[in-house]
């Protein structure tokens, strides 16, 4: 722990810190700093927040994370939470340029927190709202036993990131409420897609009255044909949740609490290189306003190159992000960077504003393995920027949809894979459609595309079947 007089240090320089951020119209939430040492600061760094229920992998995470920095390969300095007050957790052991740095970085990332647009929808409770979920899955493991209860974490977390953060969808729902529900606002994009506002607003009023003066849409001749779900479902997770028929209600509610901290951790998967960027643009500016000695300097310029140069094999999203948001400036002025900052997720911020000259500037390019070795295989800028695209679009997940949760009319699962030229990792999808029989209860179907041939595999749980289609 630090010294009288480094405490009082830090707080004068985060005092002055803070003073500069609000003079350059940086928009926060109260924050609380804390000095952790380096198991807590990793426990952290492992479990994604301060306090959460306790599985197997985030145990692997952590002994990954702190052999990498017991042998000096890797270190977190910080650790910042999206809330409100917002929580930074400072490396016990940093120096006091070190954390001059880390507190410029983290004031940034809670303004990205506090106005980006993806954010607006976040939990900022969910430090509390965590710890209790975690009492609740602990007595769920007294009341079923701990192993039943991590076969069913780990099935739920195979496949966690299928979820849909766009659309609010409430729990509880039956077959027919959530058809209807499906139905009005299918009925909704429709008229928003095709309606322009014109004087013959009487005309509308009539087509509404005769809708809704039809016969009952879910009357049994009719439900008869329809499908079940009326259009494709993104959210697999809470589809699984509501419909499945071998689910308890134990299990639903820790679904539900997976479902919840995923949609919580959704936006900053979108907006990782945005979010970085900003942060690393805002503490060179800062720093850039204090008075620092010459040796405060040097140690400054080696931390800042550390963090922000290039990689020559992987993305730095510190270093993207960075770049992009001072190109912004320097063409549109700061006033655009904020408006960047408040509107734009990762996909959009790379699509409108990686540019040709940008992308030789920092030399990007496409490389692919050929036969033993790596080469590069393409610096047409457009095509790196698309692929640069769409290798965030949907957090760089793969975009499966339930089609039909009752194919075959026995409630068997039929999930598509929405393909758009890269192909699902089969080995993975060979590992996971038994998870997801075990969630569903029944066998489960999943279309897609491998070697330009439609693809579809099937699953009862014992044994995995691959046929084209």
């Amino acid at each position: 722990m630090l010294h009288e007089e480094e405490q009082r240090e830090l707080e004068d320089a985060i005092s002055e810190i803070t003073e500069i951020a609000e003079r350059f119209s940086l928009d926060f939430y109260p924050m609380r700093y804390e000095i952790c040492p380096s198991d807590i600061i990793y426990t952290f760094g492992a479990y994604g927040m301060p306090t959460r229920f306790s599985h197997w992998s985030f145990g692997k995470t952590f002994n990954r994370m702190k052999m990498q920095y017991d042998l000096g390969l890797s270190k977190i300095y910080e650790l910042v939470i999206n809330s409100n007050p917002c929580y930074a957790f400072l490396l016990d052991g940093n120096s006091l340029v070190q954390n001059k740095l880390i507190v410029a970085h983290v004031l940034a990332h809670c303004d990205f927190f506090k106005n980006n647009a993806r954010f607006s929808i976040s939990n900022r409770n969910m430090v509390e709202s965590m710890s209790a979920a975690a009492d609740r899955i602990s007595q769920y493991e007294i009341e079923y036993g701990t192993t039943q209860v991590e076969r069913f974490l780990d099935a739920v977390m195979a496949i966690q990131e299928h979820v849909d953060p766009g659309i609010y969808k409430p729990y509880g729902l039956d077959k027919k409420n959530y058809m209807d529900l499906q139905l009005r606002r299918d009925k909704s994009k429709d008229r928003a897609n095709n309606r322009t506002h014109s004087p013959y607003e009487d005309l509308w009023d009539l087509e509404n009255f005769e809708e809704n003066n039809r016969p009952d849409p879910y009357a049994d001749d009719v439900q008869e044909a329809r499908k079940f779900p009326l259009s494709p479902e993104k959210d697999i997770v809470w589809f699984i949740q509501e419909f499945s028929t071998s689910m308890e209600d134990w299990q639903r509610d820790i679904m539900s609490i997976l479902r919840e901290e995923m949609l919580y951790f959704w936006p900053q998967i979108e907006t990782k290189i945005m979010n970085e960027g900003w942060a690393s643009y805002w503490h060179q500016k800062i720093m850039r306003e204090l008075p620092l000695t010459s040796e405060e300097t040097i140690e400054y310029a080696k931390l800042n190159s550390a963090v922000v140069q290039p990689s020559r094999h992987s993305l730095n999203p510190y270093y993207l992000g960075l770049k992009i948001f001072e190109d912004i400036e320097k063409r549109f002025g700061q006033e655009k960077i904020f408006e960047v900052r408040e509107l734009d997720s990762d996909p959009s911020f790379m699509r409108n504003y990686l540019t040709k000259e940008l992308t030789e500037e920092l030399d990007l390019y496409i490389f692919e393995k050929k036969g033993q070795e790596w080469k590069i295989t393409d610096k047409g800028w457009e095509n790196i920027r698309d692929q640069l695209v769409y290798s965030r679009v949907n957090g760089g997940f793969p975009y499966l949809e339930v089609t039909d949760g009752d194919y075959q009319r026995n409630g068997e699962l039929y999930v598509t894979h929405r393909f758009e030229g890269t192909e699902l990792d089969l080995k993975y999808v060979e590992r996971t459609l038994p998870y997801m029989v075990q969630l569903w209860g029944k066998a489960v179907h999943l279309e897609t595309i491998s070697d330009d041939k439609k693809v579809l595999f099937s699953c009862d749980g014992k044994k995995t079947s691959r046929k084209n289609v």
